[in-house]
Formats: C-alpha cells, structure tokens, sequence
C-alpha cells in the first residue's frame, strides 16, 4: 500500500511538472562574435546552387547550424520554414549549414521536410564554418545584420517569434 501511495505521489509530481514548465526554446547568449563582422561562408546547397554570405549584404540572414540526428533540431524546423516563408519578401534570407552529420543523413533530413523549397543548406565537412562561428552542438543560430555583423546568437530550438523579436530588432 505505501509502495503504492509513493508511485501515486511520484506521478502526481511528474505531470505538475510536465503540465507547468516552460516550453522549450532557444537562449539567446553572448558570443564574442557579437557586433563583428561575420565569418565567410560559402558552398553549394543541395540543390546545386552557390551560396555566398557576402553575395547576401544588404539582407539580413540567419545562418542556422542543424544535423539531422539533433532531437532540437527536429523540433525548431518547422519553426525555420514558417520563418523563412514569412520572411521571403522582407530583405532577410535564412541558411542551414549541416553540423557534424554526413551529406546523406542531412539531404534525407532535408527531403523529410521539404526544406530546400524554403531556403538552402550547404555541408560543412570539415567542420570549418562551424568552427569560426564557435559552434559546439547544434542547433545553433546566428543572425547577420545587413552590414554582415552578428548581431545574434541563439542556442537551442529557435521559434519563428524568437527570430522575428531579432529581426524587428535589427530592423529598429
């Protein structure tokens, strides 16, 4: 009976927690990139076509570090897509750079959501881009002001109003 009562009280105590917690998104932190002018990035996205960051100055573009085996990842793309399709018209373009995954496991990642339909995603396959950005686990997302500054990093599942709180920002 006292076995029972306590396994009653234990899952009592889960779904008050379960029920009240916050939900899950991304943090914004303070990268020392913060304010300078963005590592180059540039590569071909699985569609086949360049990308080049300094072709994109005069936007605002938001540089997401995803893999497909990231739990967080799954959860902020439909998040990104929304984003991006929101944002199309507006002067701010969005970029997916494969972190620390093969080429097949993020084109299938990328196939499952239809993502290239909304914005590219090049590979980073020696984790080169990843490392000038100081990027450690993704997702990780950063947001280059038109000038070619960070002016934004956010680390975990971005949402689609976390990301337009920065850009009404750096439009401000």
């Amino acid at each position: 009976m006292l076995i029972s009562l306590v396994a009653l009280a234990a899952i009592i105590g889960l779904s008050v927690l379960l029920v009240t917690r916050q939900p899950v998104s991304a943090t914004s932190v303070p990268s020392p990139l913060l304010g300078r002018t963005a590592p180059p990035i540039s590569g071909t996205s699985f569609g086949g076509a360049k990308f080049s960051l300094a072709a994109e100055r005069g936007k605002i573009v938001v540089v997401n570090f995803f893999a497909s085996w990231c739990g967080p990842c799954q959860v902020e793309e439909p998040n990104l897509i929304t984003f991006a399709w929101q944002q199309r018209r507006k002067g701010v373009s969005v970029l997916g750079v494969v972190f620390n995954d093969t080429l097949s496991a993020a084109r299938a990642f990328d196939a499952k959501w239809g993502t290239s339909q909304f914005y590219p995603s090049i590979d980073d396959p020696n984790g080169t881009l990843a490392f000038h950005y100081g990027v450690t686990s993704p997702p990780s997302t950063f947001v280059i002001d038109p000038s070619g500054r960070v002016v934004a990093e956010l680390l975990g599942p971005v949402t689609t109003a976390q990301l337009d709180q920065v850009i009404a920002r750096v439009r401000a």
